[in-house]
Order: structure tokens, then sequence, then C-alpha cells
């Protein structure tokens, strides 16, 4: 006597409705995906303008002024100071006569980066050699509002 088997397959309803719901997950896990690798990128902007900060503090320490020091005594090379295929950021200092050096870190958004930052930003570094101390500041540059809702990171 043979048995019937019962036919044991998906209905073309149920599939649709998995797919959409994996779309609506992969959508919402993107999302985060893209802001865990920005806020990573900002950390190591903030990473490398306090290494440049250290090495002003070297100079400063050797020669006792900071008028004359450039990118190359902060460890900075002619590549890191424009925007290109690999870089994300792009880095500058700014010297006044007052021993304060401004280092800054430019969020590059150009040249087909995955994930793109949807807005340039400017994440600065003020450093007065004369006490050591150092303020952080973080802005958009399209409006000047503070990056990831506040000034200070």
């Amino acid at each position: 006597m043979k048995t019937r088997q019962k036919n044991r397959s998906f209905t073309l309803l149920e599939l649709v409705v998995v797919v959409i719901i994996l779309g609506i997950l992969a959508t919402l896990g993107y999302s985060q995906y893209t802001g865990w690798v920005e806020k990573s990128r900002t950390a190591e902007a903030i990473l490398r303008l306090g290494v440049m900060r250290n090495f002003a503090k070297e100079y400063y320490l050797k020669n006792g002024l900071m008028d004359s020091i450039w990118l190359g005594d902060l460890g900075i090379e002619v590549a890191d100071t424009t925007c290109t295929t690999t870089s994300y950021y792009k880095y500058t200092i700014g010297t006044h006569e007052d021993n304060r050096v401004v280092l800054t870190a430019i969020r590059c958004t150009d040249d087909g980066k995955v994930p793109d930052a949807s807005r340039e930003y400017t994440i600065w570094m003020m450093y007065y050699a004369d006490t050591g101390d150092s303020t952080l500041h973080c802005y958009y540059s399209d409006d000047s509002s503070p990056c990831f809702g506040y000034p200070g990171l």
C-alpha cells in the first residue's frame, strides 16, 4: 500500500515576505555599518592629530619656537595634504606668533570612497606650545554646525 507524501514546499507569498524582511534588515544593517565606519575613520583622524601634537611638542622643546614648523616635522607626507583615492582626510597645519599651532583634518568626500561621508567636516586641534594645552573641535563645512552633535570630541 502506497502512502502519499505531503507537499513540503513554500508558497510564492511566503518567499516574497521573507525577501522583503531580509531587504529591510539589510537596509538597516547597512546604515549602521556606514555609521560605524565613519566613527572609526574619525577616531583614526583624531589619533593622528594627537600624534601630530606630540611631534609639535617635541619640535617646540627642541627649537623653542613654532614659527617655522612644517608638516614634515609632524610626520605628515605631501600625499597626506590632498584628497586621493586612498585617503579619507587631508591634513594641514597653521602657526601663530604666540606659539599656537592649529592642526586640521578635513574629511574628503570625493573619489568614490565607499562608504562615503555624506557631508564634509573638519576636525581641528588647537595646541598651545607654551602651556602644553590642546583643544579638539569638529564642525561641518557647509553650515558650521558641530559634528556628531557636539563641538568638542
